[in-house]
């Protein structure tokens, strides 16, 4: 289906792009310079800030706010509620407040109600667990869980959690990973 839909709640500030297919539900909120790819799914309650790049095919999820500094590849999943930071020592009265970058990268899922600290890079096709606190870069393929997210296996592609022997017995696909 190549056709865009923004639900009319929707607010969608200036020079905003967005690509073919992509469906951006009730009361979301797309800031100015937004980049958003094709055949994404934004979903209600989001908020996207300015200068964010969505890449293609990328599901973001209910009640999701993306503040400025990140950047998330193609083929990302983000579960409802999940939490970014920008600000490495948020202060109210800070004026001088630097914003700290976050790598998202393709293929990553990060699960409902995970927080992701910035000036974090996760890494291609990992797997954030529901609820977990990423404090520091997570490798590709990796799964993590816990506060703070500690490595407890690593994913295919497919998402089924590799054996020992970095073997996928869902898609039966043999990575090579350095563990």
């Amino acid at each position: 289906m190549d056709k865009t839909f923004v639900h009319p709640s929707a607010i969608i500030e200036d020079n905003v792009s967005i690509g073919k297919g992509t469906k951006i539900w009730v009361n979301s909120q797309i800031r100015n310079d937004v980049n958003i790819g094709e055949s994404c799914n934004i979903g209600k309650d989001t908020f996207i800030d300015s200068g964010i790049t969505v890449g293609n095919f990328c599901k973001i999820q209910n009640g999701v706010s993306l503040y400025h500094g990140i950047t998330i590849g193609d083929k990302v999943f983000i579960g409802p509620n999940a939490v970014f930071t920008n600000d490495m020592y948020p202060r109210a009265f800070n004026q001088n407040w630097k914003v700290t970058e976050t790598t998202i990268q393709e293929g990553a899922s990060i699960g409902a109600n995970a927080t992701i600290v910035c000036g974090v890079t996760l890494g291609r096709f990992c797997m954030i667990g529901s609820g977990s606190v990423v404090t520091k870069d997570v490798p590709d393929q990796a799964l993590v869980v816990g506060n703070p997210a500690h490595i407890i296996g690593y994913v295919c592609e497919c998402g089924a959690k590799l054996d020992d022997s970095n073997y996928c017995n869902a898609c039966n696909r043999k990575y090579d990973l350095n563990r």
